[in-house]
């Protein structure tokens, strides 16, 4: 190894260089030094990285994905988003607010690695965005504010990554903050995500002297020296191993750090131990750095433990290393194991994750590419709408500006231009005959085929979407403008599945339904932007549901002459309560064992239509049914009797068992972190009182104080004003949906005389 002072530079293959010789080759400032994504079109599966940044609001996202790109040479000047000119935030909103509202894909190469990036949104009523994200991703990044540790999202886009078995490195960020800490921050991850952190840096310096870090796999300290060294970008570090000339303290805590990295990833792998006592059983610090990483990926990818950096994107130190990281620990797409890709082989088998809609182009999809090649100028088959598509050009996202490529392989991230029908969470692959081959291998594998058919196993899961909880009546200035609402809300919709609309049957107006105040807020700024249309937005109202009191079983006949034809069905079914969920309807539908095989699929279906129909209205207000597990005990019928008429019986008995049970609200209660100093809590604690608010914890940050709680949703309107008039703007809160709860007898009559318009 050379010893002595380096200087690396980003993305460079040889990223170690004697001072004397390399500065002048290798950092060159010329717009001409911008890369091009042509260079790299099609790389090795096995180096390619799909990974997402997510984080609480306000971390750094968006400003470490900035960097990233910048030394990675794809940008010529480092983006900030308080001045609104970061590449992922393209949108108006974005760039006035200084938050991300939708995800924004980017695609980059860093040394022999391509790397495809996902920029999330830390924003509550965007959390469909990181969802859909991690769906189709191999790794994910998590950004910390290393003064705050985890916070409330931080807890939200942790779930998510784990639902979907996705390995994750931890990035503690703004380390120049005077409140830094990393003991806290490793404390935090330890008891809020129940993770198992594995530290490799420590930070030398804290707070405005933070300067670099110690890798404590190699050795090596990195020092950004922004006095010495302009432009003060950070493109230009030192590099050296610690030696006796380094501060004594600085020398401990990196041989205590290190011996306890060895001994924890030591804990956690197998071959690790193996090796450690086989070959250095004398010495464990003499083990090569080499041997160490490996460990590490394996830890990594096995999910026993995530991988801890520090630095401060926005000071510009320590993202080159994170970049060295996600390359080294997070996994490539072939070892992600999809059952797919082995039924799939060579064929094309790729997952809609993603639409935009492009005023030029048309609609614009976003693929992940799991087996086969996509090219431009083909057919392809969409298994979700069982319609066959031409998909016209192929693109490689970056951001809102992208290159057009003449093939993309497995494993990687998509653009296609042209795919009109298709939504998020559908399939799409080469040909039908593509689907059935795969179906079979499926089987022949000794999978059990779904309900609905061969082709059923071999769909890629979709993404889960929310329900939304607030909703508002939304009107065009004049009627005329009505078709050009409709269109508008449609292409929305398609771009964002958390955004339902719908028509009130009794009123005939539009209802607007979403996942918050600032989600609604900012669909209603995009009508007016984009499609021309100065809408008025209804007051703000709560997407309650309802639920059942008691268990009930009923039968009901329905008979009927149409022409010459009798129809006539008889439906034995039972409600139960249940426990409710946060997701989905949570309401559930099962046969009993002997029915289930006696039901043609025809009549089957129109069964589950009647059930699912009839979770659509609860039996007090017309709010949708949470928590109610149906079971049809019996279906008969006379044949001749279509199965529109067995659907017409199963509702109408759905609807009978219903009234019978009895009813109940459920309102959405939010899980409520508030930041703020000591001596406005009383203040805070008040205002929460007046609101059914019940207080869980308060802790102590720094000097702060976290308020935890929880807070029926409908008593949260315009908090974010009432909060920052008590506290002087000195606070920082956000909300989570906890759970649904029953009301109290007195509020539900209130507010069933409220909605009948008796209040």
């Amino acid at each position: 190894m050379m010893s002595g002072r380096y200087l690396l530079t980003a993305g460079l293959q040889c990223c170690r260089c004697r001072v004397s010789c390399h500065v002048k080759r290798h950092y060159s400032f010329l717009p001409d030094d911008v890369k091009s994504l042509r260079a790299v079109v099609n790389p090795d599966i096995s180096k390619i990285r799909n990974i997402g940044i997510m984080a609480h609001i306000d971390a750094g996202k968006t400003t470490t994905t900035e960097r990233m790109l910048y030394y990675s040479g794809y940008t010529r000047a480092l983006g900030d988003v308080d001045d609104g000119d970061t590449v992922t935030d393209f949108m108006a909103q974005e760039r006035e607010r200084g938050i991300t509202i939708q995800s924004a894909a980017v695609t980059f190469d860093w040394k022999t690695h391509r790397i495809n990036l996902i920029d999330t949104p830390g924003h509550v009523d965007f959390t469909l965005e990181v969802e859909r994200a991690l769906r189709v991703l191999d790794g994910a990044v998590a950004v910390f504010d290393a003064s705050a540790g985890v916070e409330a999202q931080t807890l939200t886009v942790w779930r998510q990554a784990e639902k979907h078995h996705v390995p994750c490195l931890c990035f503690l960020n703004k380390m120049d903050k005077p409140a830094a800490n990393l003991r806290f921050s490793i404390q935090s991850i330890k008891q809020k995500l129940k993770a198992n952190p594995v530290l490799l840096q420590i930070p030398v310096g804290s707070g405005r002297d933070f300067s670099g870090v110690v890798d404590l796999l190699t050795s090596q300290k990195m020092i950004w020296k922004p006095k010495s060294m302009r432009p003060d970008d950070g493109r230009m570090f030192e590099s050296k191993p610690l030696d006796q000339s380094d501060e004594p303290e600085l020398l401990q805590a990196v041989s205590e750090a290190r011996a306890a990295l060895i001994e924890q990833v030591a804990d956690l792998d197998d071959e690790f131990t193996e090796l450690l006592l086989t070959d250095f059983s004398d010495n464990f610090d003499a083990v090569p750095s080499i041997k160490l990483q490996e460990a590490v990926r394996r830890v990594t990818l096995a999910r026993k433990g995530v991988p801890v950096l520090c630095g401060s994107s926005l000071r510009n130190k320590g993202v080159q290393p994170l970049l060295d990281a996600i390359t080294a620990y997070l996994p490539a797409p072939n070892e992600r194991h999809h059952d797919l890709v082995r039924w799939y082989k060579d064929d094309l088998c790729a997952l809609a994750f993603k639409v935009l809609h492009d005023k030029q182009r048309g609609p614009l999809v976003f693929l992940r590419i799991y087996s086969g090649t996509l090219k431009p100028q083909t057919a392809v088959h969409n298994i979700n709408r069982n319609s066959i598509e031409r998909m016209s050009r192929l693109l490689v996202p970056f951001a809102d500006q992208h290159v057009e490529i003449p093939s993309m392989t497995a494993g990687n991230i998509a653009l296609t231009v042209g795919l009109k029908q298709t939504v998020t969470g559908d399939t799409i692959v080469s040909s039908k005959a593509s689907a059935a081959a795969a179906a079979r291998r499926a089987q022949n594998d000794g999978v059990e085929s779904k309900k609905r058919g061969e082709h059923a196993s071999v769909v890629l899961s979709g993404v889960e979407v929310p329900d939304p909880v607030f909703f508002c009546t939304i009107e065009p200035p004049t009627m005329a403008k009505q078709a050009d609402l409709e269109n508008a809300l449609n292409c929305l919709q398609r771009e964002d599945p958390s955004l339902k609309v719908r028509l009130d049957p009794d009123s005939g107006q539009t209802i607007l339904c979403g996942m918050g105040e600032l989600h609604i807020e900012i669909i209603h700024d995009r009508i007016r932007r984009e499609y021309g249309i100065e809408t008025h937005l209804g007051p703000l109202q709560v997407a309650y549901r309802e639920s059942i009191l008691h268990e009930v079983s009923t039968t009901d006949t329905l008979d009927r002459t149409v022409g010459e034809r009798r129809h006539l069905a008889t439906v034995e079914l039972a409600i139960t309560p249940h426990e409710i969920s946060t997701t989905g309807s949570s309401c559930e539908l099962a046969f009993t064992e002997e029915l289930g095989g006696q039901l043609s699929p025809e009549i089957k279906d129109a069964v589950e239509n009647g059930v699912h129909s009839s979770y659509l209205q609860g039996p007090l207000l017309g709010y949708p049914l949470r928590g109610v597990s149906t079971l049809i005990k019996s279906v008969k019928m006379e044949p001749g009797t279509s199965p529109a008429m067995v659907s017409a019986c199963v509702s109408r008995c759905m609807l009978k068992a219903l009234r019978l049970a009895g009813g109940q609200v459920l309102e959405p209660v939010m899980s409520l972190e508030v930041t703020v100093g000591e001596e406005r809590l009383s203040s805070v604690l008040g205002d929460l009182a007046q609101r059914r608010g019940t207080v869980r914890d308060i802790q102590s940050r720094h000097d702060d104080k976290v308020l935890l709680a929880t807070v029926p949703l409908a008593e949260m309107m315009g908090y974010s004003t009432i909060l920052r008039t008590l506290t002087s703007g000195n606070a920082t809160f956000s909300l989570e949906l906890d759970t649904y709860e029953a009301m109290n007898p007195q509020d539900q009559n209130t507010l069933i005389k409220r909605m009948a318009g008796l209040l």
